[in-house]
Formats: structure tokens, sequence, C-alpha cells
């Protein structure tokens, strides 16, 4: 998968998405703030959710409409909407804000009118949010786009993924990531459940990654470990200025220590590769070996009194202790002289 100038990929490191979200609180100013702050705290996109109340949903007071269960307990659909959306008409200087401070800028689409609307925007990819998986003709109009798709799986079973993925495959389009989502706000981290993200790399063929709602950076670490290649963060300026995401959302230092330790943990991981490095080698020094530990005689045979497995390691091998013993020397050994083969009457290097 390849972002603009990101290559995306199983040996990559993690691309970093700082979601903004809800979190301009009604202004531009912020929005475009937030996206230099985005910059600063080392994210390597901002991403934006471009909708209406009206594209979204209906102006409904009937019971359905009104969120039961959630953060949002007891709002109306349609007012939530109303206050979280991201006027369209400040994409435009998003992106361009976005484009000038070096970030990758995209969004999640709620309907065909905003992918349209993106199209015209050139945005490089789009985000399928989580309870848009079962929205079967969106995901196929997005994906016909022929853009890298991003899915989350929130609310996903497993026939809903598969669904999404057979859409965006149906239009030819293999440009797919899954990202591990739990759609709690903020999310518990024993539901985090960060094994799936290998799973499903192994299980779709896909690239895997986290969209992650818990508090603190402990899940995108271990989402890193399991072989996440995107990591998306609610983001906010200052928790103060409020909103709807504003609670489960990381400030500017939170996010930067967010990416701090993810790099960290990408180093961390390294590669499967049993040389040792220069710094390693030389700690071979410190390792055990045979050394003389009391004067031997020309000709004495060697006792378990005579040699013994020491500290550092310049001597002879511990593998050749039981070898050795009851042999006989064949010259005068000081205490703590390296013990060699050499040293032996009969010789067996033939054994080394």
């Amino acid at each position: 998968m390849k972002i603009k100038h990101f290559d995306i990929h199983k040996h990559s490191n993690v691309f970093i998405i700082a979601e903004l979200s809800a979190n301009h609180n009604g202004s531009l100013a912020v929005a475009l703030e937030t996206v230099r702050a985005a910059k600063r705290a080392g994210a390597d996109c901002i991403k934006l959710q471009t909708y209406t109340a009206d594209t979204i949903t209906i102006d409904s007071k009937k019971e359905d409409f009104l969120i039961k269960g959630t953060l949002w307990e007891g709002r109306n659909l349609y007012d939530l909407y109303q206050e979280a959306f991201t006027p369209w008409e400040w994409h435009q200087a998003i992106f361009e804000e976005a484009e000038r401070n070096g970030l990758v800028c995209f969004s999640s689409p709620f309907d065909k009118t905003a992918v349209d609307f993106l199209e015209s925007l050139q945005a490089p990819a789009y985000k399928i949010a989580s309870f848009e998986i079962t929205d079967i003709p969106l995901i196929e109009y997005t994906a016909s786009k022929g853009k890298p798709i991003i899915i989350s799986t929130g609310i996903a079973t497993m026939e809903d993924i598969e669904m999404a993925l057979a859409a965006c495959r149906r239009v030819g389009n293999n440009d797919i990531a899954l990202l591990k989502c739990t759609s709690s706000y903020p999310a518990p981290i024993d539901e985090a459940n960060m094994v799936m993200v290998k799973d499903f790399e192994e299980r779709f063929g896909v690239i895997a990654g986290l969209s992650d709602h818990t508090m603190g950076a402990t899940v995108p670490v271990v989402a890193t470990c399991f072989g996440a290649k995107i990591i998306e963060k609610h983001f906010i300026l200052d928790r103060t200025i409020g909103g709807p995401d504003a609670s489960f959302s990381m400030n500017e230092q939170e996010f930067t220590d967010m990416v701090k330790s993810v790099r960290e943990a990408e180093k961390a991981m390294g590669v499967v590769d049993y040389e040792l490095t220069e710094k390693q080698a030389k700690g071979k020094d410190f390792s055990r070996s045979l050394y003389v530990v009391k004067d031997i005689k020309k000709g004495e045979v060697i006792t378990e009194d005579h040699v013994k497995s020491i500290r550092p390691g310049f001597g002879l091998h511990p593998k050749y202790y039981h070898t050795i013993l009851g042999q006989k020397v064949n010259c005068d050994l000081e205490k703590g002289t390296r013990m060699q083969l050499d040293f032996i009457t009969n010789s067996i290097n033939d054994e080394k």
C-alpha cells in the first residue's frame, strides 16, 4: 500500500494517523492549529470525517434516534452530528495546511456525495469507519476510486469483514488495510484483543493495524509488536476545549509520547538474526571458560580440583570439561592459565 510518499508493507515503519474528528470544536483556526500540532507530535497523517448531519442520519426525535449505552447517552443522533461534523468548506484549507506541514491528509466518507467531494480534493486514500462496515454500497463506491482503503472493524463480525473485503475486491481494489478497533469510548483495555492484528494479516491477506480508543499508549505499543502497520488515535489540542470526542482523545504531549513509544517498540522488535554484533561478541569476554585453578605438574592427571569453568571467557570452551578430566598434562601449568587442548599428553585436538 502506498499513500502519497509512504510505503506501507510488512517491513515498513508504522503509519501513524492523528484523527481530528470533532476536535476542532467548531473553529477552523483550532482545526488548522491541530494539524500543526499533529506534525509536532510526530504523526504521519491527519484524518478527517466527511459528513453532515443530513448525510449520516435524519432529523428525527423518535426513540430509535436517541443514543443509548455510550458516552453520548440520551443525545439525539442528528443533534450530535450537527455539533461534531467538520464543515466541508474547511476541508480544502485543512488539506492545504497538512500539505504545508508534510502530513498526509485524507478522510472517512459517510456517503457517496462525500466520496465525490473528497475526490475533488484528490484525497490519497479513504477510511471506512467502524459503523459503516455494513454499508456495502458505500464501500464498493469508495473502493471503485482505486485509492487505498482502510477499514475499521469496531462492530464487525467475521461475516461483516468478509463482505467488506469482497466489496473492495469486486471492484478491483486489493489495496486494503484492516484496523482492529473496539467501538467503545473510551475502550476498555481488556477488550483490545491485539492478537487479532496478526490474525487479520494472516487470515485475510491484508495490511493490519489499529484504530484505538483506549486511554494511553499501551495498546498501540502492543499492536506494533503484533505487526500493526497503521495506528490511528484521536487527537486534540487540549481536552479543555471540549467536544464530543475530547474525553478519549490524546493531547499533543500524550500523542508525542505515544509516537516515541511506538518508534522505540519498532526498534526493539528488530529482526531474526543469530549473528552477534561487535558489542555482543565483546561480551563473550565475560562468559565462562576453562582455567587452571590449581598448579599442575607435568605428567599429573587433571582432576576437578585443577580445572574449573569460570569467568572470563578466554580459555577452553566448557564443553571440553569432561573430555580433559583424567587426562595427563604435558607441561607445568600455573594457576590462572587458560586451559588448552595442546596441554594434554595424548593430544585430543581432533575433538575440537
